[in-house]
């Protein structure tokens, strides 16, 4: 079979340095982008975890009711999954007061409530709720209200919603692992049977499974921890699988682990029956045609499968239109498996040199070209789905992260183009090569039948020195690619035969200490392999189309990797939708609008002594009404530009009630600007406001307002 490319005989060990550097540069950055793509899963992951948010309560929070109520009700943005302590109330003293049992208000998903003792005594009660979103994340926090009128309390609960570091840590690891898994299997499967199959793309497609399996039971043992917020010990506890399963998430898991023992089948036949090549092509032709059709639909069946276990668990499977997200989250995930792990498997073909028809090349762009197609349009729906408006593509982390991801498939596309490219230069190469030879075997020919006849006449005439000197006048002249390509083959024998005809006596005693020296048998095997692996190297790097194709193929598989992190993000990240639409009800909470009550806004020069630290703070409290407040610091200089402190603190207290001082924690956004999303203020009156101010280790000042909190 010609090559898949004219060969470039100058400089291969140059070309082989030139590529190694470029694929070490190449790995580099991609491990660096994941590395650091990793952290800000980990990292994020408290804020990513809250997808159901709490809209509403009854009683409201921060409210103060005349009698106590029969039951406390909590409203959530869309479907909740309860357990029988998702939702606990304690008194004052920290001693609980519910009746134990939570349940859904009318079979509304989206509600959950708790019943109360009767006779409850006056004073503020602390409600503390956890949950699990429909999506699969945790969510959790806490309220109070209070009878009669508000009182200290004791109550200590956790209000962050946060997982334990390492589980969050681990559970975000497995989920990309599971995700990198599946592309790997799908992609080195469908690549194996349409295109090529060979040792290197079984690995990625056996390695594929091993990874996807793995991390599918590893987050299946850390789902009970994940999502109660215990530590990593929990996973010892196999007692609450049992719970884990009833949920949707648990469900999803074991449904996959059950496709995945399927698949192991699957890889067992395509990789056995259907690749192995007994030498009759027509037998393993007609062998490859009885097995197309079953390996087609079963493969079909199980990647739908193994996809839906994503979907019927994650953001498809809440919010707008879901009937429809769901199917076309398939689509979008068998689509990038397909891409990416055929990717991954076309690089490593190439790396190790695999021979590969140009037509199987070809193939697999056409299929990279219909999945891409169908990533955008599946990638437009859920976008718009998820997303909802413009503004949330900047104003929200959702949409951050989505703009992204749309900049790396960008780069991918454009690499993808520059393969492409490489291919279409390959398959010229590779006809004209064709051409070459087939017009070299015809000049031959006529050649040898001009030789045969000469060399009939002159033995008729019984010449034969005559002859033999008309049979070498004869034999046509090898230029260029016709030397190339006939004398390679000889130089290869001789080089083979060199040693053996340097020292032949060595030569056979070395074979016949293959049989009696297993020692020096496996040192010649192992020689013998290293110099078949040399070679195939020198020709891989000789062929300067393949090695063009087969570094455009690492590259577009460094981004991949990358890409496919942030879509690992993307998924346990808060739609933007969602996130626009609570911040929206946030704003339009009963009451609020009819008491059109305009923020306070208050100004508190400070003087820390030395010249750099005179400056200016502005507080803001927003709507400046008891329960949920917004609140803002700004510091600036004397001419009001914004200027950066090493720290800032803010309490507030309520003296004629005896309550406070309530410490406010603040999170610098910009320079010179503090916030606090949600600080609590139980009851109307004037507080006293405390501001902080350090401008170096040794300087700072404290400073004291009053304002005023509405009825």
């Amino acid at each position: 079979m010609p090559s898949l490319t004219s060969l470039a005989p100058a400089g291969p060990t140059a070309t082989r340095s030139r590529t190694t550097a470029t694929a070490r540069r190449l790995m580099a950055i991609c491990g660096t982008l994941l590395a650091a793509l990793l952290c800000a899963l980990s990292v994020g992951a408290s804020s990513a975890s809250a997808h159901a948010a709490l809209t509403s309560t009854d009683p409201a929070d921060g409210s103060v009711v005349k009698t106590a109520p029969r039951e406390v009700t909590l409203n959530f943005s869309e479907g909740v999954l309860l357990s029988g302590d998702s939702v606990r109330v304690l008194d004052p003293k920290g001693k609980r007061v519910d009746t134990g049992k939570t349940a859904h208000v009318g079979g509304k998903s989206s509600t959950a409530a708790a019943g109360l003792h009767s006779g409850l005594p006056d004073g503020t009660y602390t409600v503390a709720w956890k949950a699990v979103s429909e999506d699969s994340h945790p969510v959790s926090g806490a309220f109070t209200f209070s009878i009669g009128a508000p009182s200290k309390t004791t109550a200590k609960v956790s209000t962050g919603g946060e997982s334990d570091s390492t589980v969050g840590t681990l559970y975000g690891i497995g989920r990309y692992a599971a995700y990198g898994g599946f592309a790997a299997l799908m992609g080195g499967c469908v690549f194996a049977g349409l295109c090529r199959s060979s040792r290197p793309v079984r690995k990625i497609a056996v390695g594929g499974w091993v990874t996807v399996f793995t991390a599918t039971l590893l987050l299946l043992l850390l789902r009970g921890p994940y999502t109660d917020g215990e530590g990593i010990g929990g996973v010892l506890d196999l007692g609450r699988l049992g719970d884990v399963l009833s949920t949707k998430p648990g469900a999803a898991l074991l449904s996959r682990l059950l496709l995945l023992g399927a698949a192991a089948i699957f890889l067992a036949v395509l990789f056995g029956s259907y690749t192995r090549r007994s030498g009759d092509a027509e037998v393993d032709a007609r062998r490859r045609q009885d097995l197309a059709f079953g390996l087609g639909f079963g493969g079909t069946v199980m990647a739908v499968g193994l996809a839906a276990t994503w979907a019927m668990a994650e953001h498809a499977s809440v919010g707008l239109q879901r009937q429809l997200a769901m199917p076309v989250d398939v689509i979008h995930l068998i689509a990038v498996g397909v891409w990416m792990g055929g990717l991954a498997s076309l690089a490593v073909t190439l790396w190790a040199g695999e021979p590969i028809e140009r037509a199987a090349v070809r193939r697999f762009s056409r299929l990279a070209f219909g999945s891409v197609v169908a990533l955008v349009v599946t990638g437009l729906y859920q976008s718009w789905r998820q997303v909802g408006s413009w503004g949330a593509l900047t104003d929200t982390e959702y949409g951050r992260w989505l703009l992204v991801k749309v900049g790396l498939v960008a780069v991918l596309v454009g690499i993808a183009a520059v393969s492409r490219r490489w291919t279409g230069r390959l398959t010229d190469a590779t006809a004209e090569a064709e051409k070459e030879t087939e017009a070299e075997a015809e000049s031959a020919s006529e050649a040898a039948s001009d030789a045969k006849a000469t060399t009939e006449a002159r033995a008729e005439a019984g010449t034969d020195a005559e002859t033999a000197a008309a049979v070498k006048a004869a034999q046509p002249a090898r230029t260029g690619a016709a030397d190339a390509a006939i004398d390679a083959p000889a130089e290869a024998e001789s080089a083979k035969a060199e040693p053996g005809e340097a020292e032949p006596g060595e030569a056979k005693s070395g074979e016949e200490s293959d049989d009696g020296d297993p020692v020096r048998a496996a040192q010649l095997a192992r020689q013998r392999a290293a110099k078949g692996k040399a070679t195939t190297r020198r020709e891989r790097d000789a062929d300067h189309e393949r090695s063009g194709l087969r570094r455009s193929v690492i590259a577009e598989t460094a981004v991949a990797v990358v890409l496919l992190a942030v879509a690992t993000v993307l998924s346990g990240t808060q739609p933007g939708r969602a996130e626009t639409e609570q911040a929206g009800a946030a704003a339009t909470q009963p009451g609020r609008d009819r008491l059109n009550v305009d923020p306070v806004s208050v100004l508190i020069p400070y003087n820390t002594g030395p010249k750099s630290g005179r400056g200016k703070a502005v507080v803001m409290i927003e709507p400046a009404l008891p329960g949920d407040n917004a609140l803002h610091v700004f510091t600036t200089d004397l001419a009001d530009r914004p200027v950066d402190v090493p720290e800032v603190k803010l309490s507030l207290t309520l003296g004629s009630k005896g309550i406070g001082p309530l410490r406010i924690p603040l999170e610098r956004l910009s320079t010179g600007h503090w916030s606090a999303r949600t600080v609590q203020l139980p009851m109307a009156g004037t507080w006293q406001l405390s501001l902080t101010v350090r401008t170096s280790d040794i300087d700072q000042v404290t400073e004291t307002r009053n304002v005023k909190v509405a009825q």
